[in-house]
């Protein structure tokens, strides 16, 4: 991977590269930029993509506690690095997090948003402690002892080898700084009006993290013009289970940009 040294911080991140639209995909918790490869491989004819491992995950270190303004502005400090002047933004949950933040910290630079099984709020009061105890049993006795309770959370039944052993891999300073910036996180419900951009808003009808009542207040309160598309059967990692609809809806939202 590439990096960037930004924000005092060392980035890594991939670019696609090319003269295309730029676009700028934001993973979810517990991912990293390897979660949106089958959103690269169906852009980067067209497009220029780029991913990046966000703060405590994959090649990027969390050196000290951060928010998600920290990470909009990571996403900014590498658009400065890249030459960069505008963008469609976008990601998946704490990627949408992140990425509603870039519009409202510098909304001349984002051309259009795509928020994938995202929100604007904070998390449900009902799902604080469970977290919490899953956060703490995974300190306790390492990532193994609750990587099923979590890949049924994000990425739904099947075989996930691969992001069990990233998950056991990760330094427990890294997963806490992410998780304690996730579960402390402001809610900017009611800034949405701000957001004049376009946005289309992709989500898994079988995400149990996010229900779809969240997307549908993004789709109610962006004041720009918000496409809502309903993945069914998809759950929070909607973009990796079913990447056939949810690449069909970001190319068709893509191809719609004046």
């Amino acid at each position: 991977m590439k990096t960037a040294n930004v924000n005092g911080i060392t980035l890594a991140f991939e670019d696609s590269g090319g003269s295309g639209p730029v676009v700028i995909l934001s993973h979810g918790f517990l991912m990293d930029h390897s979660m949106f490869d089958a959103q690269v491989a169906a852009l980067k004819n067209s497009y220029r993509v780029i991913t990046w491992d966000e703060r405590g995950f994959g090649g990027t270190r969390a050196e000290a506690d951060f928010t998600y303004w920290d990470s909009a502005n990571d996403v900014l400090a590498l658009m400065d690095h890249l030459n960069i002047a505008s963008a469609v933004v976008g990601g998946m949950s704490q990627g949408g997090f992140l990425s509603l933040r870039v519009a409202l910290t510098a909304p001349e630079r984002v051309k259009a948003l795509i928020l994938i099984d995202t929100q604007a709020g904070t998390e449900d009061p009902a799902t604080i402690e469970p977290y919490n105890q899953l956060h703490a049993a995974w300190l306790e006795h390492g990532a193994v002892a609750v990587q099923d309770i979590i890949a049924g959370i994000i990425l739904g039944p099947g075989k996930w080898s691969e992001w069990f052993a990233k998950w056991g891999a990760m330094q427990p300073d890294q997963f806490s700084k992410a998780f304690n910036c996730l579960m402390h996180r402001d809610d900017i419900t009611s800034r949405l009006g701000e957001i004049k951009c376009p946005s289309l808003i992709v989500h898994g009808t079988a995400d149990v993290a996010i229900g779809m009542e969240k997307a549908e207040v993004l789709r109610d309160s962006i004041a720009g013009p918000t496409t809502l598309v309903a993945i069914e059967g998809g759950p929070h990692a909607a973009n990796m289970t079913h990447a056939e609809p949810v690449n069909a809806a970001i190319l068709q939202f893509l191809g719609s940009l004046a």
